[in-house]
């Protein structure tokens, strides 16, 4: 580059206009300095710019070129991708305007739009009273901000030790993103309140020994309802209770507690089992005996009840015919009392013994044993 039109070395300031070695602010004959023409060091600097730039008016064009790239790369920022497993979020000066779906998409450079990708399919999982190691909840380690989370009060005022994980997803990216602050850390605060909640209802037995899923549907139901309280876009999929122990210091305690109700559980039964097998033995018993009573009650009404109707009877034949029925009665009493009374008739005509007749004891004898008659000629 020619920056000295006098062939020095030199800069465009190292001479003055005669060239002889003073710069613009060289002295005069007198020896003292004169003021700067601003005009002409103006001139002189657009020449020498233009020196510096190829052709003139090509470099007005050179510009205009530069130009034009520059506003192409940057419309070609606009150009983002969106994963499968997400979904775009565009904002136009920081205000929502609209989704955009999985793929190569287009939005107006930065900082007129700009695109959020929050993944909505993927399921995201929070733990609660333990920390799990490398991703293993079987290798878990417990800090004492776990010990905080899990230790809970329940209904009958003890104290147990929960682990729990809950798992959630998207649900609203718009809010999801613009609700809440941290929705990680709100999901973890409406998890452990939800769970407390639901554990302060309930006695020590039920995460100890009956159903947990039915106490993870309860709590998942609660958060769902506190996060859509919130606005917070997100969908609770699942509570899984992990553990559910009272604490280390009084387990041994505990377990003495359960094994002394365990007894008592089983002698409650033998008594039960007693009970339900001594009640329907008495209560049949109870039952026979009262058949029996209506059945001697009906037989003795309806014997009473024919005596009656026959007593009335011989009254009406009485009534027709008084002597014969009279003397009928008579007979048929005698006929009664001496039925089974042993009988001897004595004519008293007869003064001999042969007025003796014992009838009973004739009745009782064996008849003799008649043979047939001998056949004529035999003796």
């Amino acid at each position: 580059m020619a920056w000295n039109s006098q062939g020095g070395g030199g800069g465009p300031w190292s001479r003055g206009p005669q060239g002889n070695g003073q710069g613009p602010w060289g002295k005069g004959p007198g020896g003292g300095g004169q003021p700067p023409d601003i005009e002409d060091l103006l001139r002189r600097g657009q020449d020498r710019l233009r020196t510096l730039l190829p052709g003139g008016y090509q470099g007005k064009r050179g510009i205009g070129l530069a130009i034009v790239a520059a506003v192409v790369l940057w419309g070609l920022t606009g150009i983002y991708k969106v994963n499968p497993e997400e979904i775009g979020v565009v904002l136009r000066f920081g205000r929502f305007i609209g989704y955009t779906q999985p793929g190569l998409n287009y939005h107006l450079p930065s900082p007129i739009e700009t695109v959020l990708t929050p993944a909505v399919t993927r399921i995201n999982k929070v733990e609660l009273g333990y920390r799990s190691a490398n991703g293993d909840p079987r290798r878990s380690s417990a800090s004492r901000g776990a010990n905080d989370e899990s230790l809970m009060l329940t209904g009958d005022e003890n104290i147990i030790d929960i682990n729990f994980s809950v798992f959630w997803q998207i649900n609203n990216p718009e809010k999801y993103l613009f609700a809440i602050k941290d929705p990680e850390g709100t999901v973890k605060i409406v998890a452990e309140s939800a769970m407390r909640e639901v554990i302060g209802q309930l006695p020590i037995r039920a995460p100890l020994f009956e159903n947990r899923q039915a106490i993870g549907d309860s709590t998942r139901k609660r958060m769902q309802e506190l996060l859509d309280q919130y606005g917070s876009g997100i969908s609770v999929t699942q509570v899984q209770l992990l553990k559910a122990d009272p604490p280390p210091e009084v387990i041994d305690a505990f377990n003495d507690v359960q094994r002394a109700k365990a007894d008592q559980e089983r002698l409650r039964n033998e008594a039960d089992a007693y009970r339900n097998d001594i009640i329907p033995k008495a209560r049949g018993e109870s039952e026979r005996i009262i058949q029996e009573a209506e059945a001697y009650k009906e037989q003795v009404t309806d014997l009473a009840q024919g005596e009656a109707k026959r007593f009335t009877s011989v009254y009406q034949t009485y009534k027709a015919a008084p002597e014969v029925t009279a003397r009928r009665l008579y007979i048929e009493t005698v006929e009664q009392v001496l039925k089974d009374s042993p009988k001897m008739i004595i004519d008293p005509q007869i003064k001999s013994i042969q007025g003796y007749l014992p009838l009973p004891e004739i009745g009782k004898r064996t008849p003799p044993i008649l043979l047939p008659p001998a056949a004529p000629g035999v003796k």
